[in-house]
């Protein structure tokens, strides 16, 4: 990963995010959210600490970066996901893109009140204007979610969903500033989000296993090893790496270019049409992004 440059690692986060949206709606309905993420990080895990065993990389950690690391995992990788995986259930993927667009601006105030990170005013006017373009593309359905008590629980997960994702991003940030290694750091972190599903899906009752008719479905297979291969373990080791780089608030505004390729997957595979809110609003969101990136 550090072979490659950052605007690389950027584009492969984008890319592949941009289409988890899409793919995770291939796993609704026949497994509970919960064990449904803790299946995708299990797998996740279960390949990079094999691909460490192979290379030979040091798997072994104190109980204190154990610590760390289960709490980059649980947030990152566990109850953040296990939110998105109900809002979907409840509205559409595009408005949980646009709860995600705000991640740069709760990333770098995490940063800034955590570690010091300084916050500039172009930044933020960024943030808010990648906030801004993202909303008017999706405008529509914030129409048709008014009044609604499905929608409002959505919104909910989706706000959960981004804050609890930040504590995540910001551990993993002080974990890679610590000099833990990325990929055994990135096994453990996976293998403990997954294990704090199963840990809510116990306190709640839930089945462990899939809906059996899940197993006959391709499109099942599919999309949870996409999700886990490419949207989790290729993603997130460039995300970490990129994070380290650039720093958490800058990485952030992935989570403000992802709805914009999630738009042209809508566009390609559930008909949907742009109109010119649509365009404006993408005209705004990479405006907000070059404000956000824009060194000096």
């Amino acid at each position: 990963m550090h072979r490659l440059r950052s605007w690389q690692l950027l584009a492969i986060c984008v890319l592949t995010w941009g289409t988890t949206w899409y793919a995770i709606t291939f796993q609704l309905g026949h497994v509970a959210a919960e064990i449904g993420v803790a299946l995708r990080f299990a797998l996740a895990a279960v390949a990079v600490l094999a691909m460490c065993v192979w290379r030979g990389l040091p798997l072994r950690f104190t109980v204190r970066e154990h610590a760390w690391l289960a709490l980059q995992g649980t947030f990152l990788y566990g109850v953040s996901y296990i939110c998105v995986y109900h809002a979907e259930q409840h509205i559409v993927s595009g408005l949980v893109a646009v709860g995600y667009s705000a991640s740069p601006l709760t990333s770098g105030i995490g940063a800034r009140w955590l570690f010091g990170v300084p916050l500039s005013r172009r930044f933020v006017a960024g943030g808010l204007l990648g906030i801004a373009g993202v909303a008017l593309i999706f405008w529509p359905e914030f129409g048709k979610a008014a009044g609604s008590s499905a929608a409002a629980l959505g919104a909910l997960f989706t706000v959960a969903s981004v804050l609890l994702s930040t504590v995540g991003s910001l551990a993993a940030s002080r974990n890679r500033a610590r000099s833990l290694p990325l990929w055994p750091a990135l096994g453990y972190g996976m293998l403990y989000g997954a294990a704090s599903c199963v840990l809510v899906a116990l306190l709640q009752g839930q089945h462990l296993m899939p809906d059996a008719a899940a197993f006959a479905l391709p499109s099942w297979w599919a999309s949870l090893l996409y999700l886990s291969l490419a949207g989790s373990v290729l993603t997130f080791a460039c995300f970490l790496t990129l994070q380290e780089r650039i720093g958490v608030g800058k990485t952030g505004t992935i989570g403000v270019m992802t709805p914009l390729l999630a738009l042209a997957v809508s566009m390609a595979f559930e008909g949907f049409r742009p109109d010119l809110l649509t365009l404006l609003g993408a005209a705004l969101a990479v405006a907000g992004n070059v404000l956000m990136l824009r060194r000096g």
